[in-house]
Order: structure tokens, then C-alpha cells, then sequence
């Protein structure tokens, strides 16, 4: 079974009538774990997101991952990075966690369940900075500021100029198409993140009720 492949518990946080519960998942990657025990933890964290509100919290060992650029060096990296993206996940952790590695993450895929995040001193004889957080109220999620591009001020002669300057025939020699499209996805966003700014705008959430 699944969970006989991965270090992982998974608990659900009862709430209020009207309210969707929240499924907390912890997990431990080691570092010489195998694709099929990857594979196994995907479809948890797949079938845990799709119909809760969930928030996925361990070391995960993908040290080599940009988080700012979604990109990453290794192939099974890359994959873990696929699994955040087609689950729509956020991941939270800005700093590094272990010796200036990002090891530890903690991702959810509700816009402001998570906050409040903060590192803190390592536990006992763990070489690990504990990390601290709270998971929030729905009511909290009412007013948001969310961060979208802004093209009336994009340079986009520089981003076809940035993208045209790559010999793509040599960067996707050999490789398969999800391997391509991550390659040309980490290179779309670098451009991106130098031609296009960014702008910040309040959204209100009128649905209710709120729990």
C-alpha cells in the first residue's frame, strides 16, 4: 500500500458545521528515496487536495529546488515541483532551514490558510530550524492582497530578446516533453521576473457564510 512506501501521517481537523474540515500532512523524504515511494506520496498529496483544504508540512530533501524561478536541477526534483503544480500548492517557507538548504517546506493549497510563519532555534540535536505556524481561520481569508503582473508596464522587446538569445535545440536536446516543459517554464520565468513587474491589489471575498 501507498502508505507502506512513504514516511508520512496524514490527520483531519474536525471544524465547524458549514466549515470544509482541513487535512494536515507530515512528511519525511530520505535522501536515497526511491521514484516509486515519490510516486506514492504524489498521489496522497493529490488525492488530499483535491477535495479538502489542506496543509502538507516535512522535509522533503529537494535542496537543489529555485523557489523563486520554480525550477530545479534534478529529475526527481523536477517531479516534486510537477506534483506542486498540478495541485495548485503554495509553498511558504522563504528561508533555509538546515545550513543554508531549503529542506523543510510547508505548502498548502488555500490562499491564507497558512500564516504567521517564522523559523526558530533547532530542537534538541537536530541540526534543523524548527518552524513555526498557524493555520488560520477562513474568516481571515475574507481580505486579501493578491500579486498579479503588470503588462502596461512590461518590457517586451527585452523578454522576446531574453528568449530568442537561447539555443532551445541544444537546451532540449535528449529530453522528454515533461522534462522540455519544465526546462522552457523555468526559462519563461526568469524572463519574466526581469521584463514584467509585478502589482499588488486588495480582494475582497464576499462568499459567506465563514467559519
Amino acid at each position: 500500500m501507498d502508505e507502506e512506501l512513504t514516511k508520512s501521517l496524514w490527520v483531519r481537523i474536525k471544524r465547524n458545521a458549514g466549515t470544509r474540515d482541513i487535512i494536515v500532512g507530515v512528511c519525511y523524504r530520505p535522501p536515497d528515496q526511491g521514484d516509486r515511494a515519490d510516486e506514492a506520496l504524489y498521489r496522497q498529496t493529490g488525492a488530499a487536495s483535491r477535495s479538502q483544504a489542506l496543509v502538507l508540512m516535512g522535509d522533503f530533501d529537494h535542496p537543489n529546488i529555485c523557489w523563486r524561478d520554480n525550477a530545479a536541477e534534478h529529475k526527481q526534483s523536477r517531479k516534486f515541483l510537477e506534483c506542486v503544480d498540478d495541485n495548485f500548492l503554495l509553498q511558504v517557507i522563504e528561508k533555509p532551514t538546515r545550513r543554508g538548504a531549503m529542506l523543510d517546506l510547508v505548502l498548502t493549497n488555500k490562499e491564507g490558510l497558512v500564516g504567521d510563519v517564522k523559523l526558530k532555534a533547532s530542537l534538541g540535536c537536530s541540526d534543523h530550524e524548527m518552524v513555526e505556524f498557524k493555520i488560520l481561520r477562513a474568516a481571515r481569508r475574507a481580505h486579501s492582497k493578491l500579486t498579479t503582473l503588470d503588462f502596461r508596464r512590461a518590457d517586451l522587446g527585452l523578454f522576446r530578446d531574453l528568449l530568442g538569445r537561447i539555443p532551445w535545440d541544444k537546451a532540449l536536446e535528449g529530453r522528454g516533453a515533461q522534462d522540455s516543459w519544465l526546462i522552457f517554464k523555468g526559462h519563461l520565468l526568469q524572463a519574466q521576473e526581469r521584463c514584467i513587474p509585478t502589482k499588488t491589489k486588495s480582494s475582497e471575498n464576499t462568499k459567506g457564510p465563514h467559519g
